[in-house]
């Protein structure tokens, strides 16, 4: 479903307000490049930093701008799954591909945790989900068997994978499975995560 080259979009921001024309023409720029997808509001676009509105007003931006011509997988995770679960619907809403969900960072959750966490998100949404796995972000690591469990989940469908282990892109690629998407969440790791499938 979700495969080949996403771009983690940056949100550009004036006098304190959303960039929404710097944001345009970066996403149109993106697309003319031959990127396969676009991924508003995730580390790289500063979310944890930004107020709702904000996110609404980016992910309806891109996905507005995109027209269907790539998909769109908008970062709406978070620490608390309420909120999470809130920020979902709202992609949902503005018309989002699918849904990146960021393991949730500072409460260091238990592996039974994560699991209620995401599965919870997934019960509430239609949207297909991508799990990110971002230790060096979040200060915890979901597991290979988690994902496994939650890769049984009908809309869970991929992980992006930021571990840094190739033993932990193996183990899920085991695990889980060819049709559940590995995605690498870092540059120097995209090669060699080709090399095993992901």
């Amino acid at each position: 479903m979700f495969s080949g080259a996403f771009t983690a979009l940056v949100t550009p921001f004036r006098n304190g307000e959303v960039d929404v024309e710097a944001l345009e023409g970066m996403v149109e720029f993106q697309i003319q490049g031959g990127i396969h997808g676009l991924v508003p509001c995730g580390t790289t676009g500063e979310t944890p930093a930004m107020r709702e509105e904000e996110d609404r007003r980016v992910i309806s931006t891109v996905v507005r701008v995109a027209d269907g011509r790539v998909p769109v997988v908008a970062g709406s995770g978070s620490n608390s799954t309420d909120m999470a679960i809130k920020y979902t619907a709202m992609a949902e809403e503005e018309g989002a591909d699918g849904s990146l969900q960021v393991a949730p960072y500072y409460n260091k959750p238990t592996q039974e945790g994560l699991y209620r966490h995401f599965a919870t998100i997934a019960e509430s949404t239609e949207l297909p989900i991508i799990l990110y796995n971002i230790p060096g972000r979040t200060a915890v690591t979901v597991s290979a068997e988690t994902i496994a469990r939650l890769a049984e989940l009908p809309n869970i469908v991929g992980v992006k994978e930021s571990t840094l282990s190739m033993n932990m892109v193996s183990d899920i690629k085991s695990l889980c499975g060819e049709e559940f998407a590995i995605l690498s969440g870092d540059d120097p790791m995209t090669l060699p995560m080709m090399a095993l499938g992901g």
